[in-house]
């Protein structure tokens, strides 16, 4: 499975490099090749498969084989020349056993052990989606962050622009020396943002690139957000009836193939299973063995020596020991029923509150696209007027601040909006974005 994902990962990103970019998947891809922990899950399911054949091999015969070859050295007459027609002997010794009854629990082991591995298995699956959302944050964090370092570059690039023109005002007397330090002030302002995210740009580069084991991060594909219109648009505007159906079906997806969920009640079944084997400790068990062999010695040669086959039972008579053993594991399957309800009302609440955050998130997107719209209109305006001595530099600065804020409010809400795409995507444990986005626009 690894070494598929790595394959996998390098013929995308390889097509990723020939065109000078990294997607999305390849990213993705990346990540799960790169990530340690999926790894180690991998070990641990052979290490399962493993202990399940160990269980299967209890059912065969136990088989042993022995050799032993002695000379005497000395008898009660004291040390001797060794005469190996007297002294010398040899024997190998062969021996079979069979358990014929364990008291009914190698059905209940081997559950046991299919369940264990199984609720391995889901845990490997869990870690693959929280690898997917890390990739997934990390990639939309390096985007949003440079969407934001643009952001304040264009801001700065107009208070450098005020700035000029609040120069040729105060050489010419038309201003104070106030409203030309307000300029210089606004500017070194807005070039503090933007060092501060060319910092915020660089440190999600840097996450990026470790999650993905790349020395160098090409440049990232943009996000289509026209892709994603026909979906904003219906969760910009869900009514209450569409949100209960929507999350109704997401609710069903999540219910039968969230991992996190699906390992809560495999570990109340494993409990289940526990308790019938601690009850199989009132049951006795019975095996059986055989042995035999030949013996070499110089005056007779080679006999075979004697066979013998015996029959072992045991029964429990200690029944306040299983009987309180029995009451431990009982409580212990109560408990595990308990968390697969926590779990449960747990994956319920969260499924609420992606939906709620997508639905929240995608009416910001059309809301703040139209105040940045406006607010674009704005200081074009506010700029005009200021050029022609018409407006003050306190109304120009108010426009770009609002613009600027208006900037980083889209920035925010298109990639939480992503975000909260990439939370359902998990919680259902949809295997590609596309069967989530068509179960969102569904009606």
């Amino acid at each position: 499975m690894r070494k598929g994902a790595l394959i996998l990962a390098m013929m995308q990103v390889l097509g990723a490099f020939a065109e000078e970019t990294l997607s999305l998947e390849a990213a993705r891809s990346l990540g799960l090749a790169n990530s340690r922990s999926l790894a180690q899950f991998n070990l641990t399911l052979q290490s399962k498969a493993l202990d399940e054949k160990a269980q299967t091999y209890t059912l065969l015969p136990s088989l042993s084989l022995g050799a032993s070859a002695s000379i005497t050295l000395w008898n009660q007459e004291g040390i001797q020349i060794p005469r190996i027609e007297e002294y010398f002997s040899a024997g190998v010794n062969f021996g079979i056993s069979q358990k014929l009854y364990d008291g009914g629990k190698y059905p209940v082991l081997k559950a046991i052990n299919a369940i264990t591995r199984e609720i391995t298995r889901k845990e490997a699956l869990a870690e693959y989606f929280a690898v997917l959302d890390t990739v997934d944050t990390a990639y939309y964090g390096v985007l949003e962050a440079a969407a934001a370092y643009n952001a304040a570059d264009a801001a700065l690039e107009t208070a450098v622009l005020s700035l000029s023109l609040a120069e040729l005002r105060f050489e010419n007397g038309m201003i104070r020396s106030g409203e030309y330090l307000q300029a210089l002030a606004e500017k070194e302002a807005k070039e503090t943002s933007r060092n501060q995210a060319r910092g915020a740009l660089a440190l999600s580069t840097l996450k990026l690139r470790n999650l993905t084991g790349l020395k160098d991060i090409p440049a990232l594909e943009g996000v289509n957000f026209a892709a994603y219109e026909e979906l904003l648009q219906r969760l910009g505007n869900l009514s209450p009836e569409a949100f209960e159906r929507i999350y109704r079906a997401l609710w069903n997806e999540a219910a039968a193939h969230n991992p996190s969920l699906t390992k809560a009640g495999l570990l109340s079944q494993q409990a289940g299973e526990s308790l019938a084997l601690a009850k199989k400790d009132y049951l006795p068990t019975l095996s059986a063995s055989m042995s035999t062999g030949l013996n070499y010695t110089v005056p007779s040669g080679l006999e075979l020596a004697g066979g013998r086959f015996s029959l072992n039972g045991s029964i429990p008579l200690d029944f306040w020991v299983i009987r309180n053993k029995v009451a431990q594991q009982k409580l212990a399957q109560e408990s595990a029923v308990l968390d697969y309800r926590n779990a449960a009302t747990t994956l319920e609440i969260d499924l609420q509150a992606a939906l709620l955050d997508a639905a929240a998130q995608a009416g910001s997107v059309r809301s703040s696209r139209k105040a940045l719209e406006y607010a674009q209109k704005q200081v074009e305006y506010v700029m005009e007027l200021y050029r022609l001595s018409q407006s003050s530099l306190q109304a120009l600065s108010d426009a770009t601040s609002l613009l600027s804020a208006n900037q980083n409010q889209l920035i925010k809400a298109q990639y939480g909006f992503l975000r909260s795409l990439a939370m359902l995507r998990s919680l259902g444990s949809f295997e590609t974005d596309e069967s989530l986005h068509a179960l969102l626009q569904g009606d």
